[in-house]
């Protein structure tokens, strides 16, 4: 864009605004969203390296209707029988509890979240 296409608007003696053609906006505007992409991109790689992204098939999982705490005991290949075992409750009563029947103690989650390697909230339904 060259100096004759612009249009500048003096307040007070100083410029205040800047005019251009709509050409040189729409260019100006797709370069601006082109780097607010490329940052979000980089952040996601960064978090992915961090360790901090969920596993597609989890995702997947979850997004499909299955209990969190379900796909992502699944996802770590545990039974019921061997979950529960590692955090001290009945294979019932953790049935109960991925199938919405029971809501579990903040402690078992805990529990849980540790056995699994997630963080508490990964196990939570997810509000809709």
């Amino acid at each position: 864009m060259n100096e004759q296409q612009v249009q500048i608007i003096v307040k007070d003696g100083a410029p205040e605004y800047a005019v251009i053609p709509i050409d040189a906006y729409r260019r100006m505007a797709a370069a601006l969203e082109d780097a607010d992409d490329a940052e979000a991109i980089d952040k996601a790689w960064a978090d992915d390296a961090a360790g901090e992204t969920v596993p597609g098939e989890v995702a997947k999982g979850i997004i499909d209707g299955g209990p969190p705490l379900r796909v992502w005991r699944k996802y770590r290949g545990l039974t019921l029988a061997s979950l529960a075992g590692q955090v001290g409750v009945s294979r019932g009563y953790l049935s109960q509890i991925e199938n919405g029947h029971k809501s579990g103690t903040l402690n078992l989650f805990r529990r849980l979240a540790t056995t699994l390697e997630v963080s508490l909230d990964q196990l939570v339904e997810p509000s809709t």
